[in-house]
C-alpha cells in the first residue's frame, strides 16, 4: 500500500482507500467483453475524483493506451504523469486557439465538435491529430445533423488532416431497452460507413454491455473502471474499487425523546447508541445522505441519523456489536457505492467526483 500522506497511524482523519488492482481487473473485464476492440479509459475529473496520477499509470500497466480528458489542462497533467509511457490522450472540449500550444507541447488530440473548429485547426495547425465527434441524438457536443451532412457530402474537407478517430455518445445506454439507443446506432453506423478506415468509438461503460454491435473499434469506459454500476437496474458486473473508513469520535446513549444534530431533525423513540464520526459534507458525504444513507461496521449497516454536518455525521449503532469503541472505523461506499449515491438522490459519478481533499488517501495494489 502507498499513501499520499507521510503518517498512516491512528488519527481522527477519515481514509479514502482506492484499490488499483481492482481497477486493473475491471479494465481486464472490459477487455474480455470488447473482443477485438480496444479498451480506452476516461480519466477526466481526476479519474472521477480518485486520483489520475495513481490510476493512469496502473491502467497503462494493464495495457491501456488511449485516454480521454475533459480539457487540455487535464490532458497536460496526464501527459506528465505518463511520461515515458505510450499513450494517446484525447481532449473532449474541442480545438481552442488558446490551447493550441498546450496541445502541441503535450501531444494532445482535440476532439472536434463543429466544422468551425475543423476549419480553425486546418488554418492554424493542420498537423495536429484529432478526433471527430458526431452528435447522433444526445444534443450535447458534436457535429449536429446539418454539419454532419455537409461533411458526408464533402469528405475532401478532411484531406491532408490527421483524423485519428470518429466518435459519438449515447444518451440512454444505461437503459438497454430505450429506443434511442438503436436510433443512435443506425445514425453512427451510417457515418462510420462513410469513413471506414478511421477507427470508430461509440461505447461508454453502459454501452459496452449493450452488445458487440455497439463496440466498433474503441470502447470508452469510465464509471465501470471505478466500480460503479453502468446499468443500475441490472447486476453490477464490476468490482468495487473505493471505500471510506471514518473513525468514531464519540459514542453516547440516547434516551427516548433525545434530539440529534442541526435542526433537531431526528428524535429518538427508544434508547439508542449513537456514534459520531469524523466525516461530513466537506469530505463529500452529501447532506442529502441523511435520507437513507448508511455506513457499515463489519457486515452490519449503521444508518445515518440526523443531519450530515461539515465535519461530522452520526450513525445508529444500537443493534451492532456492543464492544465498538471510540477510534473504531465505520466504512462507506465499497459494494454500496450506488446505494450511497441513491440515498443522496444522485448517481455514483457525482458521488465520486465530490469526494473531498481532506482524506488520507491510500492506494492498494492487491
Amino acid at each position: 500500500m502507498k499513501t499520499a500522506n507521510t503518517e498512516v497511524g491512528q488519527s481522527p482523519v477519515p481514509r479514502l482507500i482506492i484499490n488499483l488492482a481492482a481497477i486493473q481487473r475491471n479494465y481486464a473485464r472490459l477487455q474480455n467483453l470488447a473482443g477485438k476492440a480496444e479498451v480506452a479509459a476516461v480519466i477526466k475529473a481526476n479519474a472521477y475524483g480518485l486520483g489520475a496520477d495513481e490510476i493512469a499509470p496502473a491502467l497503462s500497466k494493464a495495457g491501456c493506451r488511449t485516454f480521454y480528458t475533459a480539457n487540455a489542462s487535464e490532458g497536460a497533467q496526464l501527459r506528465q504523469t505518463l511520461t515515458g509511457q505510450s499513450a494517446n490522450i484525447y481532449v473532449f472540449s474541442g480545438f481552442w486557439s488558446s490551447e493550441r500550444e498546450a496541445l502541441k507541447k503535450h501531444s494532445l488530440f482535440p476532439v472536434i465538435n463543429e466544422l468551425s473548429q475543423l476549419e480553425e485547426l486546418r488554418d492554424m495547425d493542420p498537423d495536429i491529430p484529432f478526433a471527430l465527434h458526431f452528435d447522433t441524438g444526445i444534443n450535447r457536443l458534436g457535429l449536429g445533423a446539418s454539419e454532419t451532412e455537409i461533411l458526408l457530402a464533402n469528405p475532401d474537407l478532411l484531406d491532408g488532416l490527421d483524423v485519428r478517430q470518429i466518435m459519438s455518445h449515447l444518451a440512454c445506454a444505461d437503459e438497454p431497452e430505450h429506443p434511442l439507443n438503436a436510433r443512435q446506432l443506425i445514425a453512427f453506423s451510417r457515418i462510420r460507413s462513410a469513413f471506414p478506415k478511421i477507427p470508430a468509438s461509440f461505447s461508454n461503460s453502459a454501452a459496452s454491455l449493450l452488445g458487440t454491435e455497439y463496440h466498433f473499434d474503441i470502447l470508452r469506459p469510465g464509471i465501470a473502471l471505478y466500480g460503479g454500476n453502468p446499468t443500475p437496474n441490472n447486476e453490477n458486473l464490476f468490482e468495487p474499487t473505493v471505500h471510506i473508513e471514518a473513525p468514531i469520535l464519540q459514542i453516547r446513549t440516547l434516551k427516548p425523546g433525545d434530539l440529534v444534530g442541526y435542526g433537531a431533525s431526528w428524535q429518538s423513540e427508544r434508547p439508542h447508541r449513537l456514534a459520531t464520526l469524523a466525516l461530513g459534507y466537506a469530505d463529500g458525504i452529501m447532506r442529502a445522505s441523511q435520507q437513507g444513507g448508511y455506513g457499515k461496521i463489519g457486515t452490519s449497516n449503521a444508518p445515518i441519523i440526523g443531519r450530515v454536518s461539515m465535519d461530522m455525521l452520526s450513525v445508529d449503532i444500537s443493534d451492532i456489536d456492543p464492544d465498538i469503541q471510540v477510534g473504531d472505523w465505520v466504512s462507506f461506499l465499497g459494494p454500496d457505492l450506488d446505494e450511497c449515491a441513491n440515498s443522496a438522490s444522485t448517481i455514483s459519478y457525482e458521488f465520486l467526483v465530490r469526494l473531498g481533499s481532506r482524506f488520507l488517501r491510500l492506494y492498494r495494489d492487491n
